[in-house]
């Protein structure tokens, strides 16, 4: 729905997660990605296990971070995923960091996924209850670690 807050999480910044500049290494962009898709993930399915289940997984194929500001220790970080594209065998998420409070954009991301079989370690097609999920998504749902 226009105008819907999309899926968001939010996680409190660790001091073992930023570098000698005192800000975010930016490796660790991909482990906040994988966080918050797992969150979204588990949002959208119930569980992880429902896609095993199925003989489904999911395996990242691309993932692209932009940064615009620096994150620190202690910073609160809220990522907010949408849909992106949907295509046969692969999707695509986009995420937007921002700082929780103020709402300082931090960074955006986009991670593609293609579909697999695990039991022959091929990709799929996304079958249509799966596709109905990515497309609806999960507005206004928000989830957080941070204690806040």
């Amino acid at each position: 729905m226009a105008g819907e807050l999309p899926f968001r999480f939010r996680f409190r910044v660790r001091y073992g997660e930023c570098d000698a500049q005192g800000v975010v290494f930016n490796a660790r962009y991909a482990d906040f990605v994988d966080i918050a898709v797992n969150e979204y993930i588990r949002t959208l399915f119930g569980d992880y296990q429902h896609l095993l289940d199925q003989d489904l997984d999911i395996q990242v194929v691309s993932l692209t971070v932009n940064w615009k500001a620096p994150a620190k220790f202690d910073d609160v970080l809220e990522a907010r995923i949408r849909a992106g594209r949907i295509g046969n065998t692969s999707f695509t998420l986009h995420l937007e960091f921002f700082r929780y409070g103020d709402d300082g954009y931090i960074a955006d991301a986009d991670v593609t996924y293609v579909l697999i079989q695990p039991s022959v370690m091929g990709k799929v097609a996304i079958p249509d209850h799966i596709r109905q999920l990515l497309e609806r998504g999960a507005p206004c749902e928000l989830i957080s670690h941070a204690g806040e």
